[in-house]
């Protein structure tokens, strides 16, 4: 049961080991040679063509980079430094570093569960729905309900600034606190996170797809405009470090920087809606606005088959080939789930499909990185509320189905007056029947209302006794009684019928439907003529068993026999109704029979077949005593025949008109309805919020399993031992962060603002402890940044991603968003910090100087690895592996492996590099 939370659980122990490993590799760095101090870059940084006030300013910024000449760390901006400082000793030096080394992952803990809270604001304001209303080719109208916000614009501003903010908080911090003067740490964190995220993350995300599998990037084109723009970044970057302006950043330099950020998430977006020129682009793949494929890019069959049903759709719009597609998908899971349970109920199969039909749907990375850092902290699987949040849509759906129908019945406060029933059949025998007369509403008053019998085919004084009358209704009463005269006559005849009409009720009460009721004498002098009483059906597959009338009228004499069958259509016995054949039995005097034929309910959304239920020819019973007359009448010739025998042979039973029923299946309204609610709720982002304090503050405080409960089993998963330790550990900042308000206030938008105050404070007191640790162990800022910053902010990433790999049908969650996350990452943390500089520096009529060094060489070697990573992730898309991620094992783990060596090339040569050993800019 918590194999999964054990594995999650040993990878963040092997993240912690690699981290250990990187800080031993760089301690023995140090140890083996101490002469990498301070003056070995000041030597460098002579030896480059700078003027003198900016090589004052850089040269500054090196001495304080990590120790004073005296060996002293400077304060940070929220930490102060450990004292003393002086003449410590090399194990003292090697604690010290320890201690500061878990309390970094301590703190990258506490920004990953705060960042929780920001992600969930973001999830909550992007997820925002509107009603539409479309209105098909048919003339139809329909609502559907859309996000708000597009799905690329959402993924390349909240989404990104929630993934990335402690790395463009830390790079805007350490900037302020420094005195807006450059630093290495947050570009440093900034371009380290992105080589780690494009190598590693995308690594780990090829090798964990199970074998036989593949994802597939879906959106294609965003995902070529994301990926120049993150790979344009970077290149600007050293362009304005080390070509345009070597050695400062200029005012307007950092503003176009900044400008390129909307420039992305504008491009994106063009690219998404087929905008400008990608209209004129081939159309072989086109995506709604939540990422829903029409037809696949790059794959011929899918997108075939997809163009196919893309056809069919009455919709006109994006919004309902998005419903409709959502609706195909709920039914095909609805069916496969009544294959597989067929003994369960309906309702129980509907709440399993919105289950699944949320946990299949599309997702946003913000969902999985949420998923991820829950399980890690042992704050249990987000995906168990899916359950919950599934009954709960069902129940409301069904509460609103039943409240229409009830809303449907007229006013109860106004008093109608009415015959029930409106219809009466009678036997010419009968003598005298019994009508009936109701009122509802209110009963308080007194009422009157006048009735009177009136002709049709039956006419008064020969076949029934004309009668007219008041009815009083006193104080209390809801109906009365009279009674009608019928007249028997030993004539032959046809079914006849009159009417008896109500008129002049007393105010207030009005007449309602039905003020005339029918009366129809059936004959009982001939055995009858039977015939079903409608010859098309119209019904519901969820109707359970539906009952086809056969009526017997002129006549009602003697026992008949009536055989009847089903007979299939386009509707198949078995399979959309249980088959039927057998004979009605009607008793003399009796008038009525149904057949009951079962129909068989599949969960068709748009169901429309056929059958037909048939009667034959009736026939009197052996043992009625107008059988044997019939019987001995047909023996004699015509001219033997006496009186008494032809009205025998008069009175046999006939089949009349209508033998022959069409019964037409169609699906059920309910039903109909049902699915078209539950697939607008279809919605996983709708379960992150959260409603009040109190159940952050429970959450908070309960210790609870990261492992998938199945959807058969009862039982609540056990929380393991990983999942108590990580509890206890983490338990003083869910405490902490469960003081952030709640999702439900203003929208998501308070808690929003809350929590990215709190990544910023959490975040200062990281950049404050990364660099007391680099000053303690003489470890330079930039190489801090790139092995041990960018690792511990990318952890949740990298969780994230491995689950969303994993669970989801397309690469898009997993790896699509890196790209943009890497670009927004440049023109957010890099731009805005050093516009504010630029323009400080300007304003004080100095120059804001950025020395290149390892920046501009870590810059360069990381934008050289990512056109090799790009390039792989395209070959990929070849016809030997078809898709960005799984694949072959062979080919799958050696493109893990070689991404992978693409990081570790990456973090050796830029740390020889930041220490002199190699040359760079």
């Amino acid at each position: 049961m918590g194999s999964t939370c054990d594995r999650s659980f040993t990878q963040f122990m092997w993240k912690l080991c690699l981290l250990l490993a990187c800080c031993t590799i760089t301690l023995t760095l140090a140890a083996d040679d101490e002469s990498f101090s301070n003056s070995t870059m000041l030597k460098r940084l002579h030896e480059d063509d700078y003027d003198d006030g900016m090589l004052m300013v850089a040269s500054r910024g090196i001495e304080n980079n990590d120790v004073d000449e005296e060996g002293v760390c400077p304060d940070g901006l929220m930490v102060a430094a450990w004292k003393p400082q002086k003449n410590l000793s090399t194990g003292d030096r090697v604690a010290r570093g320890l201690v500061y080394f878990f309390v970094m992952i301590y703190l990258f803990i506490g920004v990953s569960i705060v960042s929780d809270r920001f992600m969930a604001a973001i999830e909550v304001i992007t997820s925002k729905e509107k009603e539409v209303i479309i209105k098909k080719k048919n003339g139809e109208k329909q609502i559907v309900v859309v996000r708000v916000w597009n799905e690329t614009v959402a993924n390349l501003t909240l989404m990104a600034l929630g993934s990335s903010a402690p790395e463009i908080l830390l790079s805007i911090i350490e900037m302020f606190a420094k005195k807006f003067q450059a630093g290495d740490l947050g570009p440093g964190t900034i371009v380290g996170s992105a080589a780690y995220n494009l190598f590693v993350i995308i690594a780990l995300c090829i090798v964990v797809i199970p074998n036989g599998e593949v994802r597939k990037i879906k959106h294609l084109r965003v995902f070529f405009v994301t990926a120049t723009w993150s790979v344009f970044a970077y290149i600007w970057l050293y362009l304005i470090l080390a070509q345009i302006s070597p050695g400062r950043v200029e005012v307007w330099e950092g503003l176009l920087t900044f400008m390129f950020f909307p420039a992305t998430v504008l491009t994106a977006y063009i690219a998404d809606r087929r905008l400008l020129i990608f209209k004129y682009l081939d159309k072989n793949y086109r995506m709604n606005k939540r990422g829903v494929i029409v037809s696949a890019e790059g794959d011929a069959a899918l997108e075939m088959d997809q163009q196919q049903q893309t056809d069919k759709l009455a919709a006109d719009s994006d919004e309902m080939r998005e419903f409709d597609e959502a609706r195909r998908e709920y039914i095909s899971l609805l069916k496969e789930l009544r294959a597989k349970y067929p003994q369960s109920d309906l309702e129980q199969l509907e709440m399993i499909a919105q289950e699944q039909m949320i946990n299949r749907g599309p997702k946003s990375r913000a969902f999985y990185r949420i998923q991820a850092t829950r399980r890690m902290v042992g704050s249990g699987n987000i995906m168990r509320k899916i359950q919950e949040r599934a009954q709960s849509d069902l129940n409301e759906i069904k509460a609103q189905l039943q409240r229409v129908d009830v809303n449907v019945e007229e006013d109860e406060a106004i008093l109608r007056v009415f015959f029930d029933p409106g219809h009466y059949t009678v036997m010419e025998s009968c003598g005298e029947f019994e009508v009936r007369v109701v009122r509802r509403g209110d009963l308080s008053g007194y009422t009157t209302v006048e009735y009177e019998t009136e002709d049709g085919s039956a006419e008064a004084g020969s076949d029934y006794v004309g009668k007219k009358g008041v009815l009083n209704f006193p104080p209390g009463v809801d109906e009365q009684r009279f009674k009608i005269e019928i007249i028997d006559d030993d004539v032959f005849e046809q079914d006849e019928h009159f009417y008896i009409r109500l008129s002049n009720a007393s105010d207030p009460a009005v007449l309602a439907v039905p003020k005339v009721a029918t009366v129809m004498i059936l004959d009982d002098d001939h055995a009858g003529i039977f015939a079903i009483t409608q010859s098309s059906h119209e019904l519901t597959e969820s109707v359970g068993v539906y009952e086809v009338k056969v009526q017997r009228y002129s006549g009602a004499r003697g026992k008949v026999l009536l055989p009847y069958w089903t007979e299939d259509g386009t509707a198949k016995a078995g399979k959309d109704y249980e088959p039927q054949e057998g004979q009605l039995v009607f008793e003399n005097n009796e008038t009525e029979k149904n057949i009951a034929v079962g129909i068989i309910e599949e969960g068709s959304y748009e169901k429309d077949v056929v059958f037909y239920v048939n009667i034959g020819e009736p026939t009197l019973a052996p043992d009625d005593e107008l059988a044997g007359l019939i019987q001995a009448a047909e023996q004699k010739s015509p001219e033997d025949l006496t009186e008494e025998d032809k009205m025998a042979l008069l009175g046999r039973p006939k089949a009349g008109e209508t033998t022959r029923a069409l019964l037409r299946i169609i699906e059920s309204k309910e039903f109909k309805n049902t699915i078209d609610k539950l697939v607008q709720r279809a919605n996983a982002s709708m379960v992150l919020g959260t409603s009040s304090w109190k159940e952050q503050f429970v959450e908070a405080l309960t210790v609870t399993s990261a492992e998938d409960g199945g959807e058969e089993e009862g039982e609540e998963p056990t929380p393991t031992c990983a999942n108590y330790v990580m509890h206890f550990i983490t338990l003083f900042w869910k405490i902490l962060f469960a003081f952030v308000p709640p999702t439900e206030i203003a929208g998501g938008y308070l808690c929003f603002f809350v929590s990215i105050c709190a990544i910023g404070v959490v975040t200062a007191i990281i950049g404050d402890v990364a660099g007391h640790f680099g000053c303690t162990l003489g470890i330079k800022d930039a190489v801090t940044a790139i092995c041990f910053v960018a690792l511990g902010t990318s952890i949740p990433d990298t969780f994230a991603s491995k689950v969303a790999a994993i669970q989801d049908k397309y690469a898009d969650a997993s790896v699509g968003n890196v790209t943009g996350s890497n670009a927004v990452n440049v023109f957010l943390g890099i731009g805005v910090a050093w516009t504010v500089a630029a323009i400080y520096h300007e304003a004080q009529g100095q120059v804001f100087a950025v020395q290149p060094g390892t920046l501009a060489f870590s810059v360069t070697l990381f934008c050289s690895e990512a056109f090799i990573a790009i390039l792989i992730l395209m070959l990929r898309r070849s016809k030997s592996v078809g898709a960005e991620l799984g694949g072959p094992v062979t080919i799958k783990y050696i493109s893990g492996f070689f991404l992978f060596s693409l990081w570790l090339i990456y973090i050796i040569v830029s740390s020889l590099e930041a220490y002199g050993i190699i040359k760079g800019f």
